[in-house]
């Protein structure tokens, strides 16, 4: 088998013939006249005419027969057929392509358009330009994509040789559009908020570190756009939303990448309850346009949305799912007893409320495969969110589960500052005691609120979870393009 270090001499070997031709290999600019789509689409209306036409491309595949050859171009989604012909192309130009072309090779070509004996639609070419010349193998004619971290490494190769992947990409980049589409026939201003924060807040997470030389002082890559979106409320913005991403020092799983792309919004006048009706519709109106119904497949589970979401307390699910009956009258060890029962490992300054929290996540969330709407947790978990009147200790805060997947995350904010100063400290105490994800005391949020936030619901959507949700994968690194990876193992 020819090593790749043998196939990368070849092409250099063609790249000096190239250059001693005369012919630039990587030239500024192309005389591209025509796409590829167009020269399928309007192919009656251009092969009608006199004047030639200019495609390129990248070459995927390369056919000899005696005296020509054909290849089929790409632009990444159409392709089209390229002819050549000795006779045609004259014999120097012929010659050169023959010797120095290779698969992978992007290359420029003019001509006139056809149909072959078999009804195929192809250009045969008059005169060809190479546009860059591939040192390296396309996947077809290697193996290093077998390794399933390498397709991640390698995610341009893994495009170029997986249709699937590609379409998986695309599919997220209809569902990006269509919510943004939503959003703002809903009224929702998209907005920019910092990605560099003095204080880590916005959620319960340990932030990443870095510093600014020239101020001489620490700054946290965001882990939340949360308090600086509610300053725009204060400012008087009142129905807003970004996409963007966000950054957690956490572990790396199925579900979890330490840089991710998240959906938050917030709407003046709004509460948890109405907002829960508000994401049910997106989702639908998201789901219709994506599967043309309102059923589709995850995980070999059928889930639809053709009927209301299902609903269930953070207490409920504990009981019915984990057996943790009477949260309420739970102690800190009784709660971490179960939780080492079901494998689950507690960390310094865990309590109560994140315990259980964790047990919910383990034991609970995979067993809600429907729409199914989390409501009401503790209000040490949810530090942001305003308790719920008739139900003193727990928060108005809701999770959208779907498959088992956590989708969606609301609240009703919490807009006393008196009472978020007392949360903030509270939380303040946690992380002396050893809770590293705790939040921290934010006076300049804190100010922002004396000056008057109205009543508001939040809501933020993992867009990276949502598209395993509806390209039916169980890795998020699949829906990543580039998942952060461990460094590659020396030999």
């Amino acid at each position: 088998m020819t090593s790749l270090d043998e196939i990368r001499a070849v092409r250099l070997a063609k790249l000096k013939t190239l250059d001693k031709s005369g012919m630039i290999s990587y030239p500024i600019e192309t005389a591209i006249s025509t796409l590829l789509s167009e020269a399928r689409g309007k192919f009656s209306f251009l092969k009608g005419k006199r004047k030639p036409i200019t495609l390129v491309g990248r070459i995927v595949s390369l056919r000899g027969h005696g005296g020509s050859l054909f290849c089929d171009l790409s632009d990444g989604k159409h392709k089209f057929q390229i002819y050549l012909k000795r006779d045609s192309l004259g014999k120097d130009a012929y010659s050169l392509f023959e010797s120095t072309v290779d698969v992978g090779d992007f290359c420029e070509f003019q001509g006139k358009l056809f149909l072959t004996k078999k009804r195929e639609k192809t250009l045969e070419a008059a005169s060809w330009k190479m546009l860059a010349k591939s040192l390296r193998p396309l996947p077809e004619k290697w193996h290093g994509l077998l390794d399933v971290e390498e397709r991640f490494r390698r995610r341009y190769l893994d495009l170029l040789s997986n249709s699937e992947v590609r379409e998986r990409f695309e599919v997220r980049m209809k569902i990006l559009s269509l919510l943004r589409n939503f959003l703002e026939k809903a009224g929702f201003e998209h907005v920019e908020t910092p990605l560099l924060h003095p204080i880590a807040g916005g959620a319960a997470a340990r932030p990443f570190l870095t510093h600014h030389h020239a101020l001489d002082m620490d700054l946290y890559l965001r882990v939340a756009p949360e308090l600086y979106l509610k300053r725009l409320l204060v400012g008087g913005f009142g129905k807003i939303y970004e996409i963007g991403r966000s950054f957690r020092n956490e572990g790396i799983d199925a579900t979890h990448n330490p840089e991710f792309t998240t959906l938050e919004l917030y709407e003046a006048f709004s509460d948890a309850a109405r907002h829960r009706d508000f994401v049910e519709k997106m989702l639908r109106v998201l789901v219709k346009a994506l599967k043309k119904s309102q059923k589709f497949t995850y995980q070999e589970n059928a889930i639809s949305f053709e009927k209301a979401f299902n609903t269930i307390t953070f207490e409920e699910g504990l009981s019915r799912f984990a057996l943790v009956n009477n949260y309420t009258a739970l102690s800190d060890s009784d709660l971490a007893l179960k939780a080492k029962q079901v494998g689950i490992e507690i960390e310094k300054g865990d309590r109560k409320a994140k315990i259980a929290d964790k047990i919910f996540a383990k034991i609970c969330r995979p067993k809600l495969i429907q729409p199914t709407f989390v409501l009401y947790y503790p209000r040490e978990l949810v530090p942001l969110a305003k308790e719920y009147p008739r139900r003193p200790g727990f928060a108005d805060r809701y999770q959208l589960v779907i498959g088992g997947l956590e989708i969606a995350n609301g609240f009703s904010e919490l807009n006393d500052p008196i009472e978020q100063r007392e949360r903030f400290l509270k939380q303040e105490a946690m992380r002396e005691a050893g809770d590293e994800e705790a939040g921290r005391l934010d006076e300049d949020f804190l100010e922002a609120l004396e000056y008057g936030m109205p009543p508001a619901a939040g809501l933020g959507i993992g867009i990276d979870r949502l598209v395993m949700l509806l390209t039916d994968v169980s890795n998020i690194r699949e829906v990543i393009f580039f998942p952060t990876l461990r460094p590659r193992q020396s030999d």
